[in-house]
């Protein structure tokens, strides 16, 4: 009964967010600063990951195949791989430990510091003013940086494909043209929506719950990182699964 009531009041907590989207306007400094936060200060942190993934990705393809499949098809299986699961998902677990911990410790620090109170006394909804902006922002940006991911993951599993197995321009995306579908993309961003608004409002959820002074700050921090990456990998089926496998 004390994980549906928490349920029950994360989705309440929702729904008061949600109220709020038609002021974004009015708080754009605000969504604007946690864009660049989520966005440009994780840029390369995405960069990096994205580099490796396509690294691996590559490797794996052809070891797994075992020369079953001629070298043709190699940068499909890396299109495929990385645009419809390995970018958004790996995307979004990155910038949990990252972005999810940091927006709780923020919102938890004004919370038990009773600077949330404060905004309260003045008649300033928290919803309105530290919410809403953030969890709008996360919905824009992660899509973004997916994007960034996709393009980085695709070319260096190119560049891994030909210092290892010598592989043309024209051998690794002939095929990826012919086999390349719209609904990969589609996919992989709807992933990276859900991803993003789960990130955010988690974070946000938890700050907002957080008490106890600072013990209480990095309990909501764990708290946060902990099941902002099991849902992300709920929802990563429950999406393919509703897009793909329906």
């Amino acid at each position: 009964m004390n994980s549906l009531a928490k349920f029950g009041s994360f989705i309440l907590f929702n729904i008061k967010v949600i109220k709020e989207l038609p002021f974004i306007f009015k708080r754009r400094y605000y969504f604007l600063r946690v864009c660049k936060k989520i966005g440009l200060d994780s840029l390369w942190l995405i960069i990096i990951t994205s580099i490796f993934t396509g690294f691996v990705t590559a490797l794996q393809a052809i070891y797994q195949t075992k020369g079953r499949i001629p070298l043709s098809y190699l940068g499909v299986l890396v299109e495929k791989s990385v645009v419809i699961e390995l970018a958004p998902v790996l995307t979004a677990l990155v910038l949990t430990g990252k972005i999810g911990a940091a927006l709780t410790a923020e919102i938890g620090t004004m919370k038990v510091t009773e600077q949330v109170d404060a905004l309260e006394s003045m008649a300033i909804s928290p919803y309105n003013f530290i919410y809403m902006p953030r969890i709008v922002a996360g919905a824009f940006m992660v899509p973004i940086l997916t994007i960034i991911s996709m393009l980085v993951g695709i070319l260096s599993g190119f560049f891994f494909s030909v210092l290892k197995y010598n592989i043309s321009f024209y051998t690794f995306f002939s095929n990826m043209q012919n086999y390349f579908a719209m609904s990969d993309i589609y996919g992989g961003l709807i992933k990276a929506l859900a991803f993003g608004i789960t990130i955010t409002s988690i974070a946000c959820y938890q700050g907002h719950k957080t008490g106890n002074g600072s013990e209480g700050v990095g309990i909501s921090t764990t708290n946060t990182v902990v099941y902002s990456s099991i849902m992300i990998l709920v929802l990563d089926f429950f999406v393919a699964w509703i897009l793909f496998g329906i």
